[in-house]
């Protein structure tokens, strides 16, 4: 069962090392720690992307700023209670981490081969927004909920394009899809007062296909 529910969240991240590991939480006796990961787009831009990563994989009292990892693993969420409401934070959650030199990085990018990967398998638990931009291009917002082991869920936000907001625009709560995309990061200001706003960073999925599937298929 555990297995079978890990095959429904799985990313691959391929990037370099941006921030030191600061501690975010323990279970059990084992640390964890949040670290961010540069990876380029196709487009020369690029998304940072925190992962959480066990102490028992890397040490993480070391600094490896400017090194290039592969990470694999699960994007999570949890709720954190701020400003008297929840905020929904995102993650990958690293199962396996590798280093590797830049050239490999480089090469992988430029063939466009594993360097952000995700690949969901969940329930749409909210209502699609379906849009259109100035110039008319077509976006649909949906957020997908995955199931994890012990009964819990990650809820994860997802940005189609084109003829693929077109199709998730007609999802209905509770449909289960399937779908295959990048991680990306979205900086936005958030509005905190009237004279103060703070800039922040939002992540989801980016959606390069989607499938539906039977919600009784095993």
């Amino acid at each position: 069962m555990t297995d079978k529910v890990i095959e429904n969240n799985q990313v691959t991240i391929m990037g370099e090392i941006v921030s030191d590991f600061t501690f975010s939480h323990e279970i059990f006796g084992e640390g964890f720690y949040m670290v961010d990961v540069r990876v380029v787009r196709l487009s020369d831009s690029n998304d940072i992307i925190p992962l959480m990563v066990s102490e028992r994989l890397v040490d993480v009292k070391g600094s490896y700023i400017g090194e290039y990892i592969a990470a694999q693993g699960q994007f999570r969420s949890y709720n954190r209670h701020e400003e008297r409401k929840n905020r929904l934070v995102l993650s990958v959650f690293v199962r396996e981490l590798e280093f590797i030199d830049e050239e490999e990085a480089e090469r992988c990018n430029v063939e466009n081969a594993k360097t952000n990967q995700i690949y969901l398998d969940g329930y749409i638990c909210k209502d699609p927004i379906y849009r259109k931009t100035p110039l008319g291009r077509e976006i649909a917002d949906l957020l997908l909920a995955v199931n994890r082991p012990y009964g819990k869920s990650d809820y994860i936000p997802c940005i189609c394009w084109g003829r693929n907001a077109r199709f998730a625009s007609g999802f209905e709560v509770g449909t289960r899809c399937e779908i295959w995309g990048r991680i990306q990061s979205r900086e936005y200001m958030k509005k905190l007062s009237e004279d103060e706003v703070e800039k922040r960073v939002a992540y989801e999925v980016s959606v390069s296909k989607l499938e539906l599937l039977d919600p009784d298929e095993e």
